[in-house]
C-alpha cells in the first residue's frame, strides 16, 4: 500500500470511541485489531527505508570521510513527516479498509 497518499491525521486528533466498537461491538477488540495492522505497516515502512538508505551507505569506515549527504537527509526527513503507523491504521479501520475475523466464531465445516 502506499502510505504516502494516506488520508490519516500526520497530527494527534480525539476520536469517538463509540465508533471504534461498531464494527466489531467490543472496543478491545477494534484496538487489538488496529495495533496488529499498525505494526505491520511500521515494519513495511521501516523495509522500505531500510533499502532506500542502504543505496547510500558508505562502505568505508575512515573516520575523516564523514560527509552529510542530501538525498539521505530527504528521504529520512519525507519519512519523519508521514503519519504514524497507528494513525494509518485506525484511519483504515474507520473507513473499513481493514479485513479481519474472528476464527473463534466461524462455524467448523465438517467433512467427510
Amino acid at each position: 500500500m502506499d502510505y504516502k497518499k494516506t488520508n490519516a491525521e500526520p497530527t494527534t486528533i480525539t476520536r469517538d470511541v463509540r465508533k471504534l466498537d461498531e464494527k466489531t461491538g467490543n472496543v478491545y477488540l477494534s484496538v487489538a485489531i488496529i495495533s496488529k495492522r499498525a505494526n505491520q505497516i511500521s515494519s513495511e515502512i521501516k523495509e522500505e527505508l531500510t533499502q532506500k538508505l542502504n543505496e547510500f551507505a558508505s562502505h568505508t569506515d575512515n573516520l575523516e570521510e564523514v560527509f552529510e549527504n542530501r538525498e539521505q537527509i530527504e528521504i529520512s526527513k519525507f519519512y519523519e513527516r508521514l503519519p504514524k503507523p497507528s494513525s494509518i491504521a485506525t484511519s483504515e479501520f474507520i473507513e473499513d479498509k481493514i479485513y479481519f475475523r474472528n476464527p473463534a466464531k466461524e462455524t467448523p465445516v465438517s467433512q467427510n
